[in-house]
């Protein structure tokens, strides 16, 4: 809605500056003036002043000044329109009606409004009725407490056909409202509308306002077309121009927090709890120009979280290749990578805030994800490939809409490429030249490239700086390690033949090697009890390791190992999983283990090479070790279901 001038100065006129800035700001008269403590800056002695006559507030300790529309933006984050609106609602006048035209649609909207908030109510209705049992099962699984679903307004939508549509009907709503609002499927060769969302997880998708505008669902039957399933556009809904929990993530960045985008709405719920409040997600699509632009408005740099396997990373190009026209003076973005495949969900039930915080701890700028993504195209052996890889650099900052980014850019590449490319010295060790890095941590000419961005070259690789030997003890546990320990749990009658295969497993995190311990020590005990782990005793031999667990203090640890394995489709580490299967699957972790962490002691060693004598045979050797690694990442074993003896084909290695 856009406002005439004089609808403004009649604000102004009936708003003293004091009046909107006090109800915020304890404000003391001094002299024709009032004055207060600055709004945006902590201090003790008053440096914010307000003068009515001029119609304006200045703060000294931050240098910010202004109106009253100002205070409303800058106070509250809300955008002019909404500061006009509050404001004229505290003066009790009337918004202006630019057209017929446009009050019909206000209107519309307004009817819009009011028919989605009765779908969201009856959603949350029915989630909390004996109908929702089913709903409130999933959310308990995935550890979505009661009060997180009431602070979400999370809903349950029922597997009958027209549930929502009868109970609005019952209501007065008209049909047509329903399917304006997308909560009907109606169409050509549909006789009668019915319910777009049925026996689903319901999501509500407010605006930036608080105001519910479509929903989300997420499916509980796995034999469906579309896992999660949004609301198509309405006229109150564009999936490309808003964002999840855009709400809470305003009120929450206006206070300091950073602004975070992850990939769904669990995600979100889980950052949110683990304190991380300004998270918000795509709505089932890629990042958009207008999603970029919210954030923007929200923080300066926003940190967009990915996984750290091949698809995240191809994410985090498609988001940079996104920002690039974009960027404007202190506006960039950075990049998070989460560890071992986890999602965000997966990492706070198992590392909680500090796994999480480790991980945004690491984000990298957005020039530095650029020169990773145009290095991993080496090698640079030839004047040729130099050259095209610095045409491509040239290339990527030509995209860059603002000219004086772009300058900056160009300087920033170009400062890499020098250091890349640097004339080699002379080494009093060797005969000739020596391929080694320069003095002060240059690397020699011809070198193969900086790998994923770091300079000088020392552990780079994604593999290597995202896994337990360097992440240490606040990283979350990792899932492999906790698959082992869960099959060991749940199966001790697997320790009778395979105890020494878990005694020379590797663990990295200090907890998950601290409960092999005493996993082995109690069942060297239990093992004279229990012999050759018979099929009666089993249940007997599982409980009484637990509690001989529990009773040494390991409950949190176990409590820890169970909230890792978040993926609902590792059966076999189950303690229901059939025995064939319990055994293959096993099989397989401890060999799929046993080979990355060799492959990961010899990517460090390939990487200290190459920063020592930075060869070709050592870059050789180093693209060997990844490649092998990439292998063994997409190794498929039967964690990902039953094999045959429970009713699922098997793959092996």
């Amino acid at each position: 809605m856009r406002f005439s001038p004089e609808f403004l100065d009649e604000l102004r006129a009936r708003l003293p500056v004091s009046e909107v800035v006090g109800r915020r700001v304890r404000l003391k008269k001094a002299g024709r003036e009032w004055k207060g403590l600055s709004p945006f800056n902590k201090e003790k002695t008053p440096s914010f002043f307000v003068n009515d006559h001029k119609q304006a507030w200045f703060d000294f300790s931050s240098q910010k000044n202004g109106n009253i529309f100002d205070f409303l933006m800058l106070t509250e984050g809300v955008t002019f329109p909404e500061a006009v609106e509050r404001l004229a609602q505290m003066a009790g006048l009337p918004l202006p009606v630019v057209s017929r035209e446009a009050q019909a649609r206000e209107e519309r909207r307004k009817t819009l409004h009011e028919v989605i908030e009765l779908a969201a109510k009856f959603f949350e209705a029915t989630l909390a009725a004996r109908g929702g049992a089913r709903g409130r099962g999933y959310l308990a699984d995935r550890g979505l407490t009661p009060a997180t679903q009431l602070k979400f307004r999370l809903g349950y939508a029922p597997a009958e056909q027209y549930a929502l549509k009868e109970h609005l009907g019952a209501a007065k709503i008209p049909v047509d409202d329903m399917i304006e609002a997308g909560l009907l499927v109606a169409g050509e060769g549909i006789a009668v509308p019915y319910d777009r969302f049925r026996d689903r997880i319901m999501f509500p998708i407010l605006d930036a306002r608080g105001r519910v505008i479509a929903f989300g669902g997420r499916a509980l039957e796995k034999e469906v077309s579309a896992k999660y399933l949004n609301s198509p556009e309405t006229p109150l809904f564009h999936k490309g121009g808003t964002l999840y929990n855009i709400a809470g993530a305003r009120a929450a960045a206006h206070a300091g927090a950073p602004v975070i985008a992850v990939e769904g709405y669990v995600d979100v719920i889980a950052m949110v709890t683990a304190g991380f409040e300004a998270t918000v997600a795509p709505l089932g699509t890629a990042l958009t120009a207008d999603q970029l632009a919210l954030m923007w408005r929200l923080n300066d740099e926003p940190i967009l979280c990915f996984d750290g396997d091949d698809a995240g990373r191809r994410a985090a190009y498609r988001a940079a290749d996104l920002a690039l026209p974009l960027l404007k003076p202190g506006k960039s973005l950075r990049f998070a990578a989460l560890p071992d495949g986890q999602d965000p969900d997966d990492l706070a039930r198992s590392g909680g805030r500090d796994a999480i915080a480790d991980v945004l701890g690491g984000a990298r700028p957005l020039a530095q994800i650029l020169w990773s993504r145009e290095s991993e195209a080496g090698p640079f052996d030839t004047p040729e490939r130099r050259a095209a890889f610095e045409a491509r650099l040239g290339e990527v900052a030509g995209t860059i809409g603002d000219e004086t980014v772009r300058r900056y850019y160009r300087q920033d590449f170009g400062a890499r490429l020098r250091a890349m490319f640097a004339a080699p010295e002379i080494s009093p060790r060797r005969r000739g030249f020596a391929e080694r890095p320069r003095r002060g941590g240059a690397p020699a000419r011809h070198a193969p490239p900086v790998l994923f961005g770091r300079e000088p070259y020392v552990a780079a690789s994604p593999q290597l700086a995202a896994s337990p030997l360097h992440r240490g003890h606040r990283a979350a546990i990792p899932r492999r390690e906790a698959l082992i320990l869960q099959a060991a749990l749940n199966h001790p009658w697997l320790l009778h033949d395979h105890l020494e295969e878990l005694a020379a497993a590797e663990f990295r995190h200090a907890d998950s090697q601290k409960l092999k311990g005493a996993l082995i020590d109690v069942f060297a005990h239990l093992a004279e009890e229990f012999r050759e782990g018979r099929e009666q005793d089993r249940d007997a031999e599982r409980t009484e390791l637990h509690a001989e667990l529990s009773r040494r203090g390991f409950d949190n640890v176990l409590g820890r190992i169970e909230r890792a394995i978040t993926t609902p489709s590792v059966w076999a580490a189950r303690p229901d999983a059939a025995a064939d299967d319990v055994l293959l699957t096993w099989r397989q972790l401890v060999a799929l283990h046993t080979q990355w962490h060799s492959l990961i002691r010899e990517l460090k060693d390939a990487e200290a090479a190459l920063g020592q004598d930075n060869t070709e045979a050592n870059y050789a050797r180093l693209c060997d070790v990844k490649a092998r690694l990439s292998t063994l990442d997409g190794t498929e074993a039967l964690v990902e279901g039953f094999g045959a003896a429970s009713g699922r084909s098997a793959r092996s290695l």
